[in-house]
């Protein structure tokens, strides 16, 4: 892939994308031995806060090695090779994606009134319907304090979005005529999207 055609530009456009996914893998090293773990996590300002455990291996690597790397990735639709393609080959098979990468710098939250900030705007972000008491009442002073919350300061970011923005009209056109065909609920937000990034 040729990065210009899919890089994602726009920050705000990357912001929205890290607001709208629940769950990013954050990778981390220990004397050149990689481990990369899901986690739940909240974006704001420029800082992505998740948590975990007091003990374990995450926490154990980023106390040895602060610096991070952290991704998000937006799944559309599967594209099949015969969606593009007349030709019976396999290599026009793809699958449509907006994906985040993010470089930086992790810590532990130290600070109380930081941790219950991160952690009420993770259960915003979760559960969005409310229906949970704010974090910040007392009844949560004993569960957040037997909980690790980390907070990890983007330096670098960047995005890319691959939707068929690259394809040839007749191509273009075809992925499309096929998404309408198969018809699920995932194929009609691609079809959207698809429109939206022409």
């Amino acid at each position: 892939m040729r990065r210009s055609e899919f890089a994602i530009k726009d920050k705000k456009q990357i912001e929205e994308i890290l607001h709208s996914i629940s769950y990013g893998t954050l990778a981390l090293a220990k004397e050149n031995k990689p481990y990369s773990i899901p986690v739940n996590f909240v974006y704001e300002d420029g800082v992505i806060y998740f948590h975990g455990a007091k003990k374990g291996r995450k926490k154990e690597y980023m106390l040895h090695n602060s610096l991070a790397s952290f991704s998000v990735v937006e799944p559309f639709s599967m594209i099949q090779s015969y969606f593009s393609s007349n030709d019976g080959l396999a290599c026009p098979a793809t699958h449509f994606f907006r994906s985040i990468i993010c470089d930086g710098v992790v810590e532990i939250v130290e600070d109380y009134d930081t941790k219950v900030k991160a952690l009420q705007l993770l259960m915003e972000k979760l559960q969005s319907e409310g229906s949970f008491k704010h974090l910040s009442e007392d009844v949560y002073d004993k569960m957040i304090n037997a909980t690790e919350v980390f907070r990890f300061e983007i330096k670098e970011m960047s995005g890319k979005v691959k939707l068929g923005q690259h394809l040839p009209k007749e191509r273009y056109e075809m992925v499309l005529e096929h998404l309408q065909k198969r018809g699920s609920a995932l194929d009609q937000v691609t079809i959207q999207q698809m429109k939206e990034n022409r």
